[in-house]
């Protein structure tokens, strides 16, 4: 195995230089980029609808195209999904990955294009171990093996030919069988839906392999140590898995974990990685070792605009090309792809904290929302949980706001809220449930984190007295129409603010 480790690791160092490319030669590589998706969809059905032929150049696809979000293209994308080809992207769409809902759905689908699986997802997978070979030339990574967490939903069909999962388990399912032989465990468990089972035959099935990297989302791979550590009997992962070096981890801030982590794995030699990856693409590598910043991965298949967030909401607003962003600004990210996503809104919201080369941070979303744990609740599934669970016990809520409640060593996570009535509940324990049963129906990524308290309890609610929430913004000088109550937020700040309030009345 270290000859195998050797050969490997000289291997993934040589992709180095073309990383380095694109980081000397940003605007370059993109605007390669741009033209090599707009030939690609010319004789798409949106091509020819937007004139693709007659686009030369980015401004005019920005005066052409207007701004997408999922709404704007689910016609198009529910019609791949039955298996119609050539309407966003050229090449056959097979594969949809599920992802969590919007406003309207409660998942969304995203076509994902051979190109997508290999220039773009399998790349950044293959350059982030790149990036840490060479970051650490001396890594025994490939002597042993790689426990990867996937998502909970199995891949399912639409019809014979179309196939949907959520993204791990569309990689997982097509990556080639040379990937197969270094990762842990084997691909009938890391599909499986039902996640307690799922995670009780993950902890047995790697007990006894040479875990040497993990790579997954915080929140299960905390559940997932904690049950290993259960079954041996071991303090911590470092006495069941001794070479383990590296930990790649992303989809939720990673801040509040990192103590757990420590605790799990008391090794100052550990070496954390983060990504940005979603279902619509794989964005950002951490390149600095202990930095708080990814790369902008510029040659994936991805075009980026970015929208100052300022100017979000407006009719048309005019996004920034790579080449006029400025440092510590709030954008949110516009991504056209060969996945056929064009201008498309993902949501997310960066600052660069770098632009020689260019490096960033996730700021948010776009939207109020909860994502500590993976489950992206938007303020439009609180506000129809609160609806039914009023109408239900005949509530009449004033005002409200709600953040999560990180791991601790002893407790799941959950959410807390804080609500104030102008008429309470008949019952605030049944109104409570009645919250958590319509979030599960609403968001499919929260029922998932739900399932069996495995990684979110059931929520946390306080009654709020009267005015609690107009003294709270008397106290930092935000009374007035324009200044509203944030619904959700993805840290504590807000709700602690508030609950010490209460408890000085």
């Amino acid at each position: 195995m270290t000859l195998v480790n050797t050969i490997v690791t000289w291997f993934m160092k040589k992709r180095m230089d073309q990383i380095e490319l694109f980081m000397n030669h940003p605007h370059d590589v993109q605007d390669e980029v741009f033209r090599t998706l707009i030939s690609s969809a010319r004789s798409t059905e949106w091509g020819k609808l937007y004139g693709y032929d007659s686009i030369f150049n980015q401004e005019q696809f920005k005066q052409r195209v207007p701004l997408q979000n999922y709404e704007t293209l689910k016609p198009y994308i529910e019609r791949m999904m039955t298996g119609e080809q050539n309407i966003l992207w050229g090449s056959e769409v097979k594969w949809f990955a599920k992802s969590s809902g919007t406003t309207n759905d409660r998942s969304k689908f995203i076509p994902v294009s051979a190109e997508s699986l290999e220039d773009c997802h399998y790349k950044g997978g293959k350059d982030m171990i790149s990036i840490y070979c060479n970051n650490k030339p001396d890594t025994q990574m490939f002597t042993g093996k790689s426990l990867v967490l996937g998502g909970s939903h199995k891949v399912n069909q639409f019809n014979d030919e179309i196939s949907y999962g959520d993204i791990s388990a569309v990689l997982i399912k097509n990556l080639p069988m040379w990937a197969e032989f270094h990762r842990t465990p084997d691909m009938s468990i890391s599909l499986m839906d039902n996640y307690e089972e799922k995670i009780e035959k993950m902890a047995h099935a790697t007990i006894d392999v040479n875990v040497t990297s993990m790579a997954g989302v915080p929140t299960w791979t905390v559940v997932l140590a904690k049950r290993v550590m259960e079954i041996t009997g071991k303090k911590d992962l470092l006495e069941i898995w001794p070479n383990l070096e590296l930990y790649v981890h992303g989809a939720v801030k990673f801040g509040p974990y990192r103590e757990q982590f420590k605790k799990l794995i008391p090794s100052s030699s550990m070496y954390y990685l983060e990504t940005y990856n979603a279902s619509e693409g794989f964005f950002g590598i951490q390149d600095l070792p202990g930095s708080e910043e990814m790369l902008l991965m510029l040659d994936y298949g991805v075009f980026y605009e970015f929208l100052p967030m300022e100017n979000f909401g407006e009719e048309n607003p005019a996004t920034k090309s790579l080449s006029e962003v400025e440092l510590g600004k709030n954008y949110a990210l516009i991504i056209s792809t060969n996945g056929g996503l064009w201008r498309y809104m993902i949501g997310d919201t960066i600052k660069f904290t770098s632009i020689s080369p260019y490096r960033i941070q996730i700021t948010g979303r776009t939207k109020h929302f909860i994502n500590a744990f993976g489950e992206e609740v938007i303020v439009d599934n609180a506000e129809r949980a609160l609806t039914e669970a009023c109408t239900q016990t005949g509530a009449i809520v004033r005002d409200f706001t709600a953040c999560p409640i990180y791991f601790s060593d002893n407790e799941n996570g959950g959410h807390e809220w804080i609500i104030e009535f102008d008429s309470h509940p008949s019952d605030i324990e049944r109104f409570t449930d009645i919250l958590d049963n319509t979030l599960r129906e609403v968001n499919s990524d929260y029922d998932a984190k739900r399932f069996k308290d495995m990684a979110l309890r059931r929520p946390l609610v306080h009654v709020a007295p009267e005015g609690t929430f107009y003294q709270w913004l008397k106290t930092r000088g935000k009374l007035g129409g324009q200044h509203k109550v944030p619904r959700l937020a993805n840290e504590r700040t807000y709700v602690e603010q508030i609950l010490e309030l209460i408890s000085s009345r």
